[in-house]
Formats: structure tokens, C-alpha cells, sequence
């Protein structure tokens, strides 16, 4: 979705007792994600939502971190939410880790039908994750938020 025609909206309401979510973050960029997250937890404020977070060291590590999150039962959540940054360099590192990182999230999700909110940024400056990382409308931890209360959302009206 493009940041300059999202839709401003509302948190969609949620069926059933108020919903736990689990908030997995990269703060490498901590201004970026701060932001994301800060973006987030309105929407998740408007929507009675109960949250907490976690902190993985980068954006390579959140698909292994939302597979343990899903693994572990000391404490179930409705959905998770993933943020993080990747700024492009010099190198292909940064094809390979944005590969990786997608489609390590892409397959978790399709083997475990989880709620998740996928935030995460893969830009070519600094100034445009920050653009995106705003107090604004086109925050993107806002628009993952959103997604991921649909999902949950969804999953409670199949009774899952």
C-alpha cells in the first residue's frame, strides 16, 4: 500500500474479550521504530487492545522470534505484530536480508494461519523510513496495526 493513499480509519472493533497482542521490534533504527511502534500502540489504545513488547537485535531475527512467540506457552496472543528497518547500503547484503526476512514471515504465516502485522520498513534512505515512521497518517506501525486487528478479527469470526 502506498503511503500516499492510505486511507485514514478508524481501529476495527473486535469481537470477544479485548485482544492480546505481542509486539516483536528491531530497534536498530530505535527513531524508526520507536515511531512505528508509537504509531501502533494508538491504534491498538482505540481498540481496547492489550499489549506487550519484545526487542530482537535486528530485522533478521524476527521471524525466528515470531516462531518462538507462536512455540512458547506460558502466554498465548491473539496476534503479533512485527517491526523493524532495513536501510539499503552499498552492498547486496540488503537484498538477501529483506528476502529473508519476507519470506521467513510469509511462511510462518501460511503454515500457521497466525494474525500477524508485518511493519516492516525496506527503504533506501534513513529520511524515508523516517518519512514513514512519522506522527501522522501515513505512519506505517499505524497501517500494520490496523492489518493485524483484521486478521485477529477475522480469526475470531471463524473461530480460530
Amino acid at each position: 500500500m502506498s503511503t500516499i493513499d492510505a486511507p485514514e480509519r478508524a481501529a476495527q472493533p473486535i469481537p470477544g474479550p479485548a485482544p492480546r497482542l505481542l509486539t516483536i521490534q528491531a530497534p536498530y533504527y530505535d527513531q524508526v521504530v520507536g515511531g512505528m511502534r508509537r504509531g501502533a500502540e494508538r491504534v491498538f489504545a482505540e481498540a481496547g487492545a492489550l499489549h506487550q513488547t519484545v526487542d530482537v537485535a535486528g530485522g533478521y531475527e524476527l521471524p525466528a522470534a515470531l516462531r518462538m512467540a507462536l512455540a512458547q506457552t506460558a502466554e498465548r496472543y491473539d496476534g503479533y505484530l512485527l517491526l523493524g528497518a532495513v536501510v539499503k547500503g552499498e552492498t547486496d547484503h540488503y537484498t538477501f536480508i529483506c528476502d529473508a526476512i519476507c519470506n521467513g514471515v510469509m511462511r510462518i504465516s501460511a503454515e500457521t494461519g497466525a494474525a500477524i502485522g508485518f511493519g516492516l520498513l525496506t527503504v533506501d534512505t534513513l529520511q524515508q523510513a523516517i518519512a514513514r515512521a512519522a506522527d501522522d497518517k501515513h505512519n506505517k506501525g499505524a497501517e500494520a496495526a490496523h492489518a493485524l486487528l483484521g486478521q485477529v478479527a477475522l480469526r475470531r469470526r471463524w473461530g480460530l
